[in-house]
């Protein structure tokens, strides 16, 4: 909601993540913002959708900043909230800024009672966020992130080595941290796990494989969330045209052992068709990478138990 007296100064994510996936959700951060933080809290003047990373638990929206709690409820008295209701939460955040539940509460209570407007604790017209962080407090519109990843894990067809969909989700915001004017390539789609997040999420990107049976199935798991894009039987050898990125999860599975020869040759090709190129990877590919031509511009290791895989953002 867009106030008639207040404009976002900027923006403050909260993350949260599982241990095995810290990496994963940082190099994500890196794609976004340009860089990462070592705490649950990154700001920034650029504005995402909360519900594309997996990671970000919402986006607040800052309008007013403070030295003190005082300095917060002085200026919330001058919002104009055009007959809006609106509630007040305090956002939590792990470390040692971390606030009781009593605490919170009294807060917003505190702040809320400030606000010249209707209160509606369950269905709000605006979610208002107020957070004390690095010293400072602030104060704005709270966004929170939908796990729309969470849904496409009940799709018609999966495999046991596809990725999760939260991975999946990250990978491809890794690629396209900004969709417009955009064309990705999915070019070994297998069942789609990719492609579904990427689509999701506004990214034009078309799929290929060489594996002719699991096409009817990817297919199927796109047409299911109500996506549509090109699906095509082709080799990587054969792909043509010119694209922004492509995404490659390395075959891997006992059906699709490959050659490190038949990895440069996959390169090689992708090296004529995409500008970039995220790898997912079990095994080291560093020479591989370089023989084709790419150098490495960022990379992190996403565990699950002993099993490990790297993702290699590369550029030419």
């Amino acid at each position: 909601m867009e106030f008639t007296n207040f404009e976002p100064k900027f923006f403050i994510y909260n993350y949260a993540f599982p241990g095995e996936e810290k990496e994963l959700c940082a190099l994500e951060m890196r794609s976004f913002f340009g860089e990462d933080t070592e705490s649950s809290i990154l700001e920034s003047t650029l504005k995402i959708d909360p519900s594309r990373s997996p990671f970000m638990r919402g986006r607040m929206d800052v309008i007013l900043e403070g030295e003190k709690l005082e300095d917060i409820i002085e200026q919330v008295k001058k919002i104009e909230l055009n007959a809006a209701t609106f509630k007040v939460m305090y956002v939590k955040v792990s470390g040692p800024e971390k606030v009781d539940f009593e605490e919170r509460r009294r807060i917003e209570r505190k702040v809320g009672l400030q606000i010249l407007g209707e209160p509606e604790l369950v269905n709000p017209d605006v979610l208002f966020g107020i957070m004390n962080i690095n010293g400072r407090w602030v104060f704005g519109e709270y966004h929170s992130s939908e796990a729309v990843w969470l849904n496409h894990q009940q799709k018609p067809h999966s495999y046991s080595t596809s990725l999760s969909t939260r991975v999946a989700r990250a990978v491809a915001n890794i690629a396209v941290p900004d969709p417009a004017g955009v064309k990705a390539i999915d070019p070994c789609c297998g069942i789609g796990t990719v492609v579904v997040e990427a689509l999701s999420m506004g990214i034009d990107i078309v799929a290929s494989d060489i594996n002719p049976l699991i096409l009817p199935g990817t297919r199927e798991n796109i047409a299911h969330f109500g996506f549509a894009t090109e699906v095509t039987f082709k080799d990587i050898r054969n792909v043509t045209g010119s694209y922004d990125v492509a995404i490659i999860d390395m075959p891997y599975n006992l059906c699709s052992v490959i050659t490190p020869e038949e990895q440069l040759e996959m390169l090689q090709s992708t090296y004529e068709f995409a500008n970039k190129v995220v790898i997912v990877t079990i095994e080291p590919i560093d020479s591989i990478i370089g023989n084709a031509g790419f150098e490495i511009a960022d990379r992190c290791v996403v565990r699950k138990g002993t099993f490990e895989r790297e993702i290699i953002v590369c550029k030419k």
